[in-house]
């Protein structure tokens, strides 16, 4: 009986004992921690939210991606916005105690990459998988071999999106093109692809193809993790909403060749090799005044049928907003050595500007004014002092590629073309009145002859 009395004893003494263990255990995380709070954090270099499964996610892909020596950069709109606004303090940190910028709720976090630069591949996305991530690839066809009947159709990487937990890895895919831009395409999900995997919808990239310049990248620790990000994170933000990409329709071009001849006179040759450089050097003048330009007119006619200048219409047409102007606009492009040509009009109406380039190209800049429901730009004939209005419907930029740079077109090209050209711009026509041969043209009154000199100015 004794003995058994002292078993019993020895046993609620060691259940006691461990009961007060766990009570101590407890107390000390539930209450003194929490009332130390920063003090604990600081002194025993606790970390706060870096529990969170979106910062798990983004250290194990910059894991996987450091272990493969694949460079990539962040892009995400949410966390570079949220760099841009305490960019100073991101520079000068190296370590963080709170989890400000990775732990943010979101479905997504989105990194990119130059295609050139990813040298394995195929052997990235096993060891993707055995560090936990589901990986799903999307690959469609190289717009830039669209023009080789050979090699249209070659497949190329677009995006990828690895998901960890509860958290997706949206990686974008840049392809370097001609004009030393980057180009990314649309994400186009195929017929056996999980339309559940993710939320595809909230994807940030990837509803069409975008252009951006390419970017200049720097090393920062951003909630102790090291990334790469544009060095301009704002200018980057700008270029997000502004970054639609439509392609030359090379297919057409080439039905249209086989209809109509290309014409290969030495004439013509010379006309498109001189209106490139013409539409190049315009272009590098007004983006180095931050002028933006689209394609107009025949330029953007023969852009859009040919993928091609069109060598019989022997200029060179620009369009304008009207309040992009710049009074140092004419003062550029002639110390570019571009004379001015003529100047019609003026900036509160019907401003029009033509300068000349060699071998007798002109380049015309046509402003375009902004109505309730239409948009329109203007026309003066010298000699009479007639105005001219030529309607189109509201319109908004676009990139493309033509000619080996990166230049805006309408998005809305189709119905641009139309309006300038009528439902026939499919047949080429050599014969054009700029006054009465365009579907759009309306007469605009007359300039008071008191204003001729300001308004008609012929060099």
């Amino acid at each position: 009986m004794s003995k058994i009395s002292k078993n019993v004893i020895l046993a609620l003494f060691t259940l006691a004992s461990s009961a007060f263990l766990l009570f101590q255990l407890y107390y000390y995380k539930h209450y003194l921690s929490a009332k130390n709070g920063a003090g604990l954090s600081k002194s025993k270099g606790s970390r706060i939210g870096f529990d969170s499964t979106q910062w798990r996610a983004v250290k194990k892909f910059i894991m996987l991606t450091s272990s493969q020596n694949v460079p990539v950069f962040l892009i995400d709109p949410l966390i570079l916005e949220l760099i841009s606004k305490n960019f100073e303090q991101v520079k000068n940190t190296s370590s963080a105690s709170k989890c400000k910028f990775f732990c943010v709720q979101r479905d997504f976090t989105t990194f990119a990459l130059q295609y050139h630069q990813w040298k394995n591949e195929e052997g990235w996305f096993p060891v993707a998988e055995s560090m936990g991530f589901q990986c799903l690839k999307t690959e469609n066809k190289d717009p830039r071999l669209d023009g080789i009947d050979s090699l249209s159709g070659t497949e190329i990487p677009l995006h990828c999106i690895c998901k960890w937990a509860t958290h997706a890895i949206h990686l974008v895919v840049f392809h370097g093109r001609s004009g030393s831009y980057l180009w990314h395409g649309h994400l186009r999900l195929k017929g056996h692809i999980d339309r559940k995997f993710v939320p595809f919808r909230k994807l940030q990239f990837g509803r069409y193809p975008g252009a951006f310049d390419r970017p200049e990248l720097q090393q920062v620790t951003i909630d102790g993790l090291e990334v790469l990000i544009p060095k301009d994170p704002t200018h980057f933000l700008e270029e997000i909403p502004h970054s639609r990409f439509i392609e030359c329709r090379y297919k057409e071009a080439r039905t249209f060749f086989q209809q109509y001849l290309d014409d290969n006179t030495g004439e013509a040759v010379t006309f498109q090799k001189s209106a490139k450089e013409l539409l190049q050097l315009a272009a590098k003048i007004l983006n180095k005044l931050g002028v933006k330009f689209w394609l107009s007119s025949g330029t953007c006619l023969g852009w859009y049928r040919q993928c091609s200048i069109i060598p019989y219409s022997k200029d060179v047409d620009l369009g304008v907003f009207i309040q992009d102007y710049k009074y140092d606009i004419i003062l550029a492009f002639q110390e570019a050595g571009l004379p001015l040509k003529h100047k019609f009009g003026k900036v509160e109406d019907s401003l029009e500007l033509s300068f000349q380039g060699k071998d007798g190209v002109k380049l015309d800049i046509f402003f375009f004014y902004e109505e309730t429901d239409y948009m329109w730009n203007g026309g003066t004939q010298a000699k009479t002092g007639k105005k001219f209005k030529y309607l189109f419907p509201k319109f908004t930029l676009c990139w493309t590629e033509f000619v080996d740079m990166k230049v805006h077109v309408p998005c809305e090209t189709t119905e641009y073309i139309e309006a300038n050209y009528g439902k026939s711009w499919r047949i080429p026509i050599k014969t054009w009145d700029w006054k009465s041969s365009p579907p759009n043209v309306r007469p605009n009154g007359i300039w008071p002859i008191s204003e001729w000199d300001e308004v008609i100015q012929l060099y």
